[in-house]
C-alpha cells in the first residue's frame, strides 16, 4: 500500500505567539496615540511574511489533502463493478474534492447521445426531467474538444459570457473535464456554483482532471462488466429457449407439428409479425404452415410466387434478407437444410428490421428443426408403407384361407375313400401337413396384420389358472412325449382368478412352450411355473434346458421372420412370426417378456397378467 507524506508546518507556535503580542502592543499604542512608525512598518512586514508562509502551507495542506482523497477514492472505485454504484462513488468524490455546490456526470452512448447518469446538489428523482439546468455550452465544448474548462466567473468570461445558458442560469464558478479512456471521450464531469465567484482555481482543475482519469477507467470497467453480464444473461436465455425448442422437436415424430413449432418459435424470437414455412416440391416452394395471416388451405399456396427470392434461397442454401425502401418492411428467408439438401424455407416479415442476433437465432432454430422435420416425413412414409403392408398381408391371409380349406377337404375325402395305395396315402398326408403349416403361417400373418393395423382387441374375462394350465398341457403333450422331454408344472396353490383374454393367454403360453420343446434336444426338461406377485399380478414362467440364445440373438428375437441361423434351428418348423406375436400379445396384457438365456444351458421366459378384482 502506498504511503502518503504529511507536510511539516514551517511556522512555529513561538512565532505566532510573538506576533500576537506585537499586534496587541500596536493596538495599545494606537489607542494611546503613541504610534512608532518604524516599529509599525517592521511589524507589518513581519505579518506579511508570516501570512505568505501560512498561505503557502495552507496550499500544501490542501494539496496533500486532495492527494490523500484521490488515493482513497481510487481504492474505493476499484472495489465495485456495479455501474450505478461506481457513478455514485465518482460523483460523491468530485463534490468532496472541489467543494462545488452542484455536480453532474454525463455519459455518451454509441449513438453520440449524452445522458446525465448521476448528479449532486439537487433532487435525484429529477434526473429524467428538465428540472435541473447546467451549461450545455461548456459540456458540449468539453465533449467535442476533449479539453477541460475552468472559469471563476462565467458571466464575465469572454469565452462564455454571451451564451444563453450562462445568462439565463446566472452561473458563476464552473469547472468541467472530460472522462477519457484510451484516447476516447466517453463522457464529462461538470461542477458549478451559481452564487460564489472565484471558487475554482487551476489547482482544482488539475485535481479534477487527475481524478477523472481514474474515474473514467472505473466507469469503463463497470460498463464492460455490465455489458458482459447482460450478454451472458441473454446467451443463457437463448440457450434456455433453444433447449425448450429441442425438447418440443424431440418429443414428436409428426412433421406437421415440428414445422408448426419451428415457425412459431422463429416468429417469437425474431419479432416477425408474419411467417410462412414451405417445402420444396417439384421445383416449387409449397406453403405448409402460416403465422399471423389467415390462409385458405383448400388450394396450394406457392411461396415462390409471393417471394421470388425463395427459389434462389432453395438453390443456394444461403439466407437472404431484403428491406422494401417504400414500406420499410423487411423479409428474412432462411433455408431448411438437411445434410447437403434444402428441403424447405422459412419466410419471416416484420415492420422494421431484423437484427443480426435475431437472424442468427432463427437460423439456429431452423437448423435444429430440419432434422425433426425430415425424421417426421420419413416416419410418416414408413407408417404409410407399414399400413399398406399390413393391409396387403391381411388380404393375402384372408384370400388363402378358402383354397387351403378346399385342398385340405379334398385330401381328407381322398383318404376317406379308401381306394388309395400306401404310396398315395403318404403323398396325401404330406399335402395335409403342408396345408397345416400354411394355415399356421396364415394365422400368424392375420394376427400380425390385426395388431399392426390397430384392429386387435382383447376380450378380458375372469379366468381360472388351472383351466389355462390344463389347456396348455393338452396342447403340447403329444409333441413333448414324442421328443421324450420331461414336462414339469410348478403351480402355486390357491391362486386367484385372472383378468385376461383366455384364448390369447393360451396362445402366448402355447407358443412359448412350443418353442421350448422344439429348441430343446430330445430328452430335455420343460417347466411351466405359475406364482403370485405382490403387485396384484400372476406371473408365468416357461423354462427349458435347450440350446439357449446368445446376447446378440436375444436382441433380434421378436424381429418378424427372423430365426437363428444354425443347423438345429433350421431343422425345426416355424415362420419367424410366433415370438413377435407373443410379445405384442403380452404387451397388450400390460406386461413385457423378461428373457434369461445361456447358450447350451437353456432359456427362461417370464411375464405376468392382472388378478381379477373381487
Amino acid at each position: 500500500m502506498a504511503e502518503t507524506t504529511k507536510t511539516t508546518l514551517q511556522v512555529s507556535d513561538q512565532e505566532v505567539t510573538s506576533m500576537r503580542q506585537n499586534l496587541n502592543l500596536l493596538q495599545m499604542q494606537v489607542q494611546a496615540g503613541q504610534i512608532d512608525g518604524p516599529f509599525l512598518s517592521k511589524q507589518i512586514a513581519k505579518l506579511g511574511s508570516l501570512l505568505e508562509r501560512l498561505e503557502h502551507e495552507h496550499r500544501q495542506l490542501k494539496r496533500q489533502s486532495r492527494l490523500e482523497l484521490l488515493y482513497n477514492v481510487g481504492r474505493l472505485l476499484g472495489a465495485s463493478l456495479d455501474l450505478q454504484t461506481v457513478l455514485d462513488q465518482v460523483m460523491d468524490a468530485i463534490i468532496q474534492l472541489t467543494g462545488a455546490e452542484r455536480g453532474f456526470l454525463m455519459l455518451r452512448d454509441d449513438d453520440g447521445q449524452v445522458e446525465v447518469k448521476a448528479a449532486r446538489g439537487l433532487d435525484q428523482q429529477s434526473l429524467g426531467s428538465d428540472k435541473f439546468k447546467y451549461s450545455r455550452t461548456i459540456v458540449n465544448h468539453v465533449l467535442d474538444t476533449g479539453e477541460s474548462v475552468v472559469t471563476t466567473n462565467a458571466s464575465e468570461d469572454p469565452r462564455f459570457a454571451g451564451q444563453a445558458s450562462i445568462i439565463n442560469q446566472a452561473l458563476r464558478s464552473i469547472m468541467a473535464t472530460p472522462l477519457r479512456v484510451r484516447g476516447r471521450v466517453i463522457g464529462a464531469v461538470y461542477v458549478d456554483n451559481r452564487a460564489v465567484v472565484g471558487l475554482f482555481e487551476d489547482d482544482d482543475l488539475g485535481t479534477l482532471t487527475a481524478f477523472s482519469g481514474q474515474a473514467a477507467m472505473a466507469i469503463e470497467n463497470a460498463q464492460l462488466f455490465s455489458a458482459t453480464d447482460q450478454q451472458l444473461a441473454a446467451r443463457i436465455e437463448e440457450l434456455r429457449q433453444l433447449r425448450r425448442i429441442d425438447l418440443l422437436l424431440n418429443e414428436t415424430l409428426d412433421a406437421d407439428k415440428a414445422m408448426s413449432y419451428t415457425l412459431d418459435w422463429a416468429c417469437r424470437l425474431s419479432g416477425a409479425t408474419v411467417g410462412h414455412m414451405g417445402l420444396i416440391n417439384d421445383g416449387r416452394v409449397v406453403a405448409v404452415q402460416h403465422h399471423g395471416v389467415n390462409q385458405d388451405d383448400t388450394q396450394p399456396v406457392y411461396l415462390d410466387k409471393a417471394y421470388p427470392q425463395s427459389l434462389a434461397v432453395a438453390r443456394s442454401g444461403q439466407t437472404v434478407i431484403q428491406t422494401d425502401p417504400d414500406s420499410g418492411q423487411t423479409v428474412l428467408i432462411v433455408p431448411v437444410r438437411r445434410e447437403q439438401h434444402v428441403i424447405g424455407i422459412v419466410v419471416l416479415r416484420c415492420a422494421g428490421a431484423f437484427t443480426s442476433n435475431q437472424q442468427d437465432l432463427v437460423e439456429r432454430v431452423v437448423a435444429r428443426a430440419a432434422v425433426a422435420i425430415e425424421n417426421g416425413r420419413l416416419y410418416a412414409a414408413v407408417q404409410a408403407a407399414d399400413r399398406a403392408k399390413s393391409e396387403f398381408v391381411g388380404i393375402v391371409a384372408h384370400d388363402l384361407k378358402v383354397p387351403m380349406t378346399s385342398i385340405m377337404g379334398y385330401a381328407d375325402l381322398t383318404i376317406m375313400d379308401g381306394n388309395l395305395e400306401e404310396e398315395q396315402i403318404k403323398y396325401q398326408n404330406r399335402i395335409r401337413d403342408t396345408v397345416r403349416r400354411m394355415e399356421l403361417l396364415v394365422s400368424d400373418l392375420a394376427d400380425i396384420s390385426r395388431i399392426e393395423s390397430g384392429h386387435f382387441f382383447m376380450n378380458e374375462t375372469r379366468v381360472n389358472v388351472d383351466d389355462i394350465v390344463q389347456a396348455v398341457r393338452e396342447a403340447i403333450m403329444t409333441q413333448v412325449k414324442a421328443r421324450q422331454h420331461a414336462y414339469i408344472e410348478e403351480i402355486e396353490p390357491d391362486l386367484p382368478l385372472m383378468w385376461v383374454d383366455y384364448y390369447r393367454l393360451l396362445q402366448v403360453l402355447t407358443n412359448l412352450a412350443s418353442n421350448a420343446y422344439k429348441y430343446t434336444p430330445n430328452g430335455g426338461r420343460i417347466t411351466l411355473r405359475v406364482q403370485r406377485l405382490e403387485a396384484e399380478r400372476i406371473q408365468f414362467t416357461v423354462a427349458d434346458t435347450g440350446i439357449g440364445l446368445a446376447p446378440e440373438q436375444i436382441k433380434k428375437l421378436g424381429t418378424k421372420f427372423w430365426r437363428a441361423d444354425d443347423e438345429f434351428t433350421r431343422a425345426q418348423p416355424g415362420t419367424g412370426l410366433g415370438f413377435a406375436i407373443t410379445r405384442s400379445l403380452v404387451e397388450q396384457m400390460g406386461s413385457h417378456i423378461q428373457i434369461q438365456s445361456q447358450v447350451g444351458e437353456g432359456s427362461q421366459f417370464t411375464f405376468s397378467v392382472a388378478i381379477a378384482k373381487e
